[in-house]
C-alpha cells in the first residue's frame, strides 16, 4: 500500500494487534514490488496485507513472492491489484469491502431522506430570502411518507441501503439482473426492470459495479425517463452515467442530484455542476474516511487472524464473481 495509507489505516492499537496476529515488521511498507529494499521481505511473505495504492500483483511480481499464499485487502474493491495470475497460482483473497460498504450506505440513506424533504430547494430559498419563508410552499408535495426509492444494484452497498431504509415509510424498488423475485421478496423490495424503476421512482440511487456493460447505464434516453423533480444519487462510479447528458438535465432544473463520483473523477473547473442549486457535489467522500478507517483495518485484521488459525475467510473474494462485482 501507499505509505500514507498505512499511516491513515493503522494507529498504535491496530499496529500492536497486527504484530500479535502476524509475524511481521509493521514498519515495512511496500508500494513498489521491484524496490530492492523490499525483496527480502517479499521473498519470505506468506500473506500480503494490502491497501489503497497497492501495485498490480502480476505474474512477475508474484515470482518475487514464492511463499505467498493469501492476500487480505484493508479496503473495498480488489480489482486494481488482484490479477488473473493470482487465481492461477491458487491464492486466496479477502477484503474489507463489507466494512467499507457501511459509510457509503449511510451517506446514501442520508441523501435519500434529505431529497424527500427537498433540503436543497429549502436551503436555496432561505439563502435567497434571508427572512421567514413558507415551509409548506418550499416543500410542496415533498416528504418521506410513501415515497418510492429505486435501488440500482443489489451489491453490498445496495443491500445495506435497503436494510437501512426498512424503518422508514418508503417503497423500495430494485433492479439487479442477478436477483430473482424470491430473493427480492426476502430483501423486502419489489424487483422491476431498470426502465420501470427509473420511471417509477422519486429517488434513484446507483450501486451497480463498473463493468464494460454498465458504462453509461444512465445515458441520455434513460435519464429522460426520470420523473420531473426526481433526485438522482450516484455513489458508485462516474462511468455509469453519461456526464454530459446528466449535466444538461440538471442545468434545465428538471432533476436534482447528489453526486459523490463523476466522470472525470474531478470535473473541470468550468463545470456548472459545482454551482447549480439543485446539485450536491462531493469529492468522493462516501466511502471510509476519518475514524471510519478503523473499521476497515480491524475487518482486515479479523480476516488475517482467521487465516492464521486455519479458518475460512468470513468475506472471501472469488475470482469468478469479479466479472460482475465492484
Amino acid at each position: 500500500m501507499d505509505p500514507s495509507v498505512r499511516d491513515a489505516l493503522f494507529d498504535q492499537e491496530s499496529l500492536a494487534r497486527l504484530s500479535v496476529v502476524a509475524d511481521t515488521d509493521p514498519s515495512v511498507v511496500v508500494d513498489d514490488f521491484t524496490d530492492p529494499s523490499a525483496l527480502s521481505a517479499l521473498s519470505g511473505a506468506e500473506a500480503l496485507l494490502t491497501g489503497w495504492g497497492c501495485p498490480p500483483l502480476t505474474a512477475e511480481a508474484l515470482d518475487l513472492m514464492p511463499r505467498l499464499r493469501t492476500v487480505v485487502h484493508a479496503a473495498g474493491s480488489v480489482k486494481q491489484h488482484i490479477t488473473g495470475a493470482c487465481w492461477e497460482r491458487g491464492l486466496t483473497v479477502a477484503s474489507a469491502a463489507g466494512a467499507n460498504a457501511r459509510p457509503v450506505a449511510e451517506y446514501t440513506v442520508a441523501a435519500i431522506l434529505f431529497a424527500g424533504k427537498r433540503v436543497l430547494a429549502a436551503r436555496e430559498t432561505y439563502r435567497r430570502e434571508r427572512a421567514r419563508v413558507n415551509a409548506m410552499d418550499v416543500i410542496g408535495s415533498g416528504g418521506n411518507h410513501g415515497r418510492t426509492v429505486g435501488v440500482v444494484g443489489a451489491s453490498r452497498i445496495g443491500r445495506r441501503v435497503i436494510e437501512l431504509l426498512r424503518p422508514h415509510d418508503l417503497r423500495v424498488l430494485l433492479y439487479d439482473p442477478y436477483v430473482d423475485e424470491a430473493e427480492a421478496t426476502r430483501l423486502g423490495v419489489v424487483a422491476v426492470s431498470l426502465d420501470t424503476l427509473v420511471r417509477s421512482s422519486d429517488v434513484v440511487t446507483v450501486h451497480a459495479p463498473e463493468l464494460s456493460e454498465t458504462r453509461h447505464l444512465f445515458d441520455r434516453d434513460r435519464l429522460a425517463l426520470l420523473r420531473d423533480g426526481a433526485t438522482f444519487i450516484n455513489t458508485a462510479r462516474g462511468s455509469l452515467v453519461d456526464t454530459a447528458a446528466l449535466t444538461d438535465e440538471l442545468v434545465s432544473g428538471r432533476l436534482d442530484a447528489v453526486l459523490d463520483v463523476t466522470e472525470p473523477e474531478v470535473l473541470p473547473p468550468a463545470s456548472p455542476l459545482y454551482d447549480l442549486p439543485n446539485v450536491l457535489l462531493t469529492p468522493h467522500i462516501a466511502g471510509s474516511l476519518g475514524n471510519e478507517l478503523a473499521r476497515m483495518t480491524h475487518a482486515a485484521l479479523d480476516e488475517l487472524e482467521r487465516y492464521g488459525r486455519g479458518l475460512p475467510y468470513a468475506d472471501p473474494v472469488r475470482g469468478e464473481a469479479l466479472s460482475r462485482t465492484a
